[in-house]
């Protein structure tokens, strides 16, 4: 019996948009290569009216995810950490093409990104006890400040770790009820175009994650410019593309958070965590 030679079946990569997958509006893509410029598959390249289809589901889902209870957003961010652990082999290989890894550490990385969704998923019902108080007042009265989110934020990616840092920067801004419009890693988008898979089949709210991949620089100017994005992560524009961006970001006064040398694989803090929340002080008479 002769052995036939099979073409394999090579993988569609959408966009990831309220909660489905479209292309591209403008039918457009562009051929993604590994570290060693051999293809590996082609993205679609979004365009503006991608971005701006993209911050209608983020509105649209933000007043049902920033009113669930803290608790329901740690579990949901524990559930995509689960989904990732049970497809850890497939984002090694992606992470490994992308950035031209080893394996093995290619797996350092998405283990690290797996651990990274669960310490944030902690997070979710304790990070108003750092960043609320009870404040003490001269008078009869509870004067109480509590984070609320910010609303909608535009994260450009970062360009130097395709699923790391793409996690990095996702899940801090949703545990606190924020929605998000991400644009992928230009050069290596494959491993967040995943990524988009994984949040459709867990409890996540379609358009509370949004993910576009094409060029950074033609994503981030409409999202810099609309006025419904309220705040903006540049960790994927370079100096000259985050001064523009910033500059565009004025018009409605958006929170921009600017871009700086960061290593993805260390303890990250508590900065893009606190970053795009807003303090609401309430004033209530004691009664007495």
């Amino acid at each position: 019996m002769n052995t036939v030679d099979r073409l394999s079946v090579l993988k569609t990569y959408k966009l990831y948009v309220g909660g489905k997958f479209p292309r591209s509006e403008s039918g457009r893509v562009y051929e993604v290569t590994d570290s060693k410029g051999t293809w590996l598959a082609n993205a679609p390249l979004a365009s503006r009216k991608d971005a701006r289809d993209a911050v209608v589901a983020a509105r649209k889902a933000f007043g049902g995810w920033s009113g669930a209870t803290a608790y329901n957003r740690g579990q949901i961010l524990y559930r995509v950490a689960e989904m990732l652990e049970g497809r850890r082999d497939q984002f090694t290989a992606e992470v490994a093409a992308a950035e031209g890894l080893s394996k093995a550490k290619a797996a350092a990385q998405v283990d690290a990104a797996i651990d990274r969704w669960v310490w944030y998923a902690g997070w979710s019902d304790k990070v108003a006890q750092i960043a609320g108080s009870a404040n003490p007042v001269a008078g009869p009265y509870f004067n109480l400040s509590s984070p609320e989110p910010t609303g909608v934020v535009a994260v450009l990616a970062p360009q130097d770790s395709s699923f790391l840092g793409l996690v990095s920067v996702i899940a801090p801004a949703i545990v606190t009820g924020n929605t998000v419009v991400v644009a992928a890693a230009e050069s290596t988008p494959l491993p967040a175009l995943s990524l988009a898979e994984v949040l459709a089949t867990s409890d996540l709210p379609g358009g509370v994650v949004n993910i576009l991949s094409g060029r950074t620089a033609e994503l981030g100017a409409p999202l810099a410019a609309h006025q419904d994005v309220n705040a903006l992560d540049l960790a994927g524009a370079d100096a000259e593309l985050a001064t523009e961006l910033e500059k565009a970001a004025a018009d409605n006064l958006k929170r921009v958070l600017r871009p700086a040398a960061v290593n993805w694989t260390a303890d990250p803090g508590t900065s893009r965590l606190l970053g795009f929340l807003e303090t609401k002080t309430v004033w209530h008479p004691m009664g007495v």
